[in-house]
């Protein structure tokens, strides 16, 4: 599958155009664009584009804010939709922002063998400040190339997942921890298949939004959002490495998930209309340390985040002695430049200060936050699935290896050791489990129910995550 690109000039204003053949019915693929979550799914990982106003579903005249990074400063680019025709096009336009002018309309057309589609883009588009403004045109179509390949690639994963690893009718999902880095993106991307999805929050909830009340530490729950729900993703827990290990923290970071978990099966249990599945993660933490590769089927390891994950998935019990397939994804490493670990590689290795940490010989299970957005879908889809899930690569790296990795992507050397000694000082408490400690996880339930990864080796994962360059350099089929 190939995506075409074009560029010419059209009275005095700069034309782009990007075509591809997408393996998807047009009306899924329109529906697709016009649901809410779409403006989250083709955000580009790479740049630091913050949304200030989401005008949500699509809709002609609705206003979405975006503030886009210029260099060293930011800029707010405000686009308002001109035109929208259901199952066919809309256009927006910019009203304020950092081009002298542009006006982008989306196109669906029924590709010729009447099972697949067009997806087209168009851009006019004119230069600030013309004609001084033309010295940046070769960056600006530079820069649209690489966005519109990887966002086409983008809309056809996203599909694909959908009609491989998707139910056959739409799902009402209930999902905690949904304004977490996780979270946010799962929400928009069951948001953009279709399906109805419903969250807890412990602040003054929105109900239009589809928000309901929870307070773990207070042991309450609006157990209405589980009316009429197909399934339950549970993603909420105090971030492992946000701040430093002290006793408090530990503290929060275990009654977190262990509160939080027991309410919500507790819940589910209560009532005679339960949803189908519980999908309560939990982490590869539960192996410990360990050199030898390990699968579902090892026992756990010890340390401290071992005995919070163990307790972490037995809160689900009453769940699960209700009769609820209950899953647990074993998640490792999440790769996203949007926060977790690898954005906060990223400065010291883009400054050539990166290397090995440690010995560097520990293990690094990872996975891209979007094959963890998959591995979540398929829990909830298929019945084959339950108990344990390593959500992981089954590529894993030495510390090493990965350190050598990401500097070639980013063509820094990799060489700046952080001896154990240092990482102790300065990272407290949480330096041996998370920084000189590891684990080689392979996903051996997912192996088995063939379970596509769409980014399974680390440089492919790097280079579409940081350089928007997709695996094979083109979409999915």
């Amino acid at each position: 599958m190939t995506v075409a690109i074009a560029h010419d000039r059209i009275d005095g204003a700069r034309r782009f155009e990007c075509r591809s053949t997408i393996d998807a019915p047009v009306r899924s693929l329109a529906d697709w664009h016009f649901r809410q979550g779409a403006l989250d799914r083709l955000m580009p990982p790479w740049q630091d584009v913050r949304v200030e106003e989401d005008a949500g579903a699509m809709r002609t005249g609705a206003e979405t804010v975006l503030s886009v990074p210029l260099g060293p400063i930011r800029k707010r680019w405000r686009a308002r939709i001109e035109e929208a025709v259901p199952g066919e096009r809309f256009v927006d336009v910019q009203v304020s922002g950092p081009f002298g002018a542009w006006r982008h309309e989306h196109r669906f057309e029924a590709a010729p063998d009447g099972t697949s589609s067009v997806l087209r883009d168009e851009i006019v588009y004119r230069m600030p400040f013309a004609p001084l403004g033309d010295l940046g045109a070769g960056i600006a179509r530079n820069d649209l190339e690489k966005l519109f390949r990887w966002r086409h690639w983008r809309t056809a994963s996203d599909l694909r997942r959908h009609r491989e690893d998707g139910p056959d009718r739409p799902l009402v999902v209930v999902v905690t921890g949904a304004s977490g880095l996780v979270g946010t993106a799962f929400t928009a991307f069951l948001r953009t298949g279709g399906h109805e999805v419903r969250t807890l929050v412990r602040r003054e909830p929105d109900r239009a939004a589809g928000e309901h009340r929870w307070n773990p530490d207070a042991g309450s729950i609006d157990a209405t959002v589980l009316d009429g729900a197909d399934a339950v993703v549970h993603l909420a827990g105090a971030g492992i490495a946000d701040e430093r290990w002290t006793d408090e923290r530990m503290r929060i970071i275990r009654e977190s998930r262990v509160k939080g978990t027991a309410l919500l099966a507790s819940a589910i249990a209560d009532r005679s209309d339960r949803p189908a599945v519980l999908v309560s993660a939990s982490a590869i933490g539960v192996y410990g340390d360990r050199s030898e590769p390990v699968d579902e089927s090892a026992e756990p390891g010890s340390g401290w985040l071992a005995e919070v994950a163990t307790a972490w998935e037995r809160a689900a019990d009453p769940a699960r002695a209700a009769g609820v397939r209950v899953v647990h994804p074993r998640i490792g490493i999440v790769l996203t430049p949007k926060g977790g670990a690898l954005a906060k590689m990223l400065l010291p290795f883009k400054l050539g200060a990166g290397g090995p940490i440690g010995s560097g010989r520990q293990g690094m299970s990872w996975l891209s936050l979007d094959d963890l957005l998959g591995v979540l879908l398929r829990s909830i889809t298929d019945d084959r699935l339950e108990g344990p899930v390593n959500a992981s690569t089954p590529n894993p790296v030495t510390q090493r290896e990965f350190a050598r990795t990401l500097g070639r992507v980013l063509r820094r050397p990799a060489i700046a050791p952080l001896p154990g000694v240092v990482a102790r000082s300065v990272f407290g408490r949480l330096a041996d489990p998370l920084l000189l400690e590891g684990v080689f996880v392979t996903p051996g339930r997912l192996n088995e129910v063939g379970f596509r990864f769409e980014t399974p080796t680390l440089e492919a994962c790097l280079r579409t995550l940081l350089h928007g360059a997709p695996l094979h350099g083109s979409p999915p089929a």
